[in-house]
C-alpha cells in the first residue's frame, strides 16, 4: 500500500509552531507549558495504551520535565513539530517497563480485553469480519512476542501516528530501520489476525 504524506501540524497564523514555543521558553520558562497542553493528552492515552493508566500520568509527567530540562537540544531544523521529541523520550521511559507492558498484554491475551487497536484504527472495519474478542486475544499475543524494538516501532506507527522519518528521529535510528521493524512487526501481526493488516491506515510518510 503506498504511504500517506504527512499530515501538516499546525496551520498557519493559527497557532505557533512547537519549535516557536520551544526556543521562546529559553526566555520565558513558563510558556513551556504551552507544549504540554498541546501534547499531553494524546501522550497520556498512547502510554496509557501501553502500559495501563496506573503508570502513564508518571511516564508523562517525567517526559515532559525531562524535555523541559533538555529544551535546548531540541533541533527546530529537523522539525518543527515536538511530537517525534516528545514521543522519542517516552519511548525510553516505557522501555524501562519492558517486561510489565509484555506482562499485560498476555494478561488481555487470556481475558479479550481490549488492549490495542480500536475498529477505528483498521480498514473498512475489517476486524468487524473476526470474532472480535478472539481477535483482540491474538493482536495482544502477537504484541507481546514482537521483539521490544519492532514492537515499539509498530505502536508509534499504529496508535502514535508518527510519520517513519518522525519514528526515526524519535528513536534515533535510520529510516531503512524503521521499514524493516515494522516489516517483521506487520508479519507476525497479520499471522496472528488471519491476514487482516490494522496497520496500514495508519501508516504516513515524510
Amino acid at each position: 500500500m503506498p504511504e500517506r504524506p504527512a499530515r501538516p501540524q499546525q496551520a498557519a497564523g493559527m497557532a505557533p509552531p512547537d519549535a516557536s514555543i520551544i526556543e521562546r521558553s529559553a526566555r520565558d520558562p513558563e510558556s513551556f507549558a504551552i507544549l504540554y497542553d498541546r501534547h499531553a493528552a494524546t501522550l497520556h492515552r498512547y502510554v496509557a495504551r501501553r502500559l495501563g493508566e496506573g503508570v502513564a500520568d508518571d511516564i508523562v509527567a517525567e517526559t515532559f520535565l525531562c524535555a523541559f530540562r533538555k529544551r535546548d537540544r531540541f533541533d527546530p531544523g529537523t522539525s518543527s513539530d515536538a511530537r517525534p521529541w516528545l514521543y522519542g523520550i517516552a519511548a525510553n521511559l516505557i522501555g524501562k517497563h519492558t517486561r510489565s507492558e509484555v506482562r499485560m498484554l498476555r494478561a488481555y491475551a487470556r481475558t479479550g480485553a481490549d488492549p490495542v487497536l480500536t475498529r477505528q484504527a483498521t480498514s473498512d472495519d475489517a476486524l468487524s469480519r473476526l470474532d472480535f474478542a478472539a481477535a483482540q486475544r491474538d493482536l495482544a499475543q502477537a504484541l507481546a512476542a514482537l521483539a521490544k524494538g519492532d514492537r515499539e516501532v509498530l505502536l508509534l506507527i499504529a496508535w502514535a501516528e508518527l510519520s517513519y522519518a518522525e519514528v526515526a528521529a524519535a528513536l534515533g535510528i535510520p529510516v531503512g530501520t524503521v521499514r524493516s521493524r515494522l516489516n517483521r512487526a506487520r508479519t507476525r501481526v497479520r499471522a496472528a489476525l488471519c491476514g487482516v493488516d490494522v496497520t496500514s491506515p495508519r501508516e504516513v510518510s515524510s
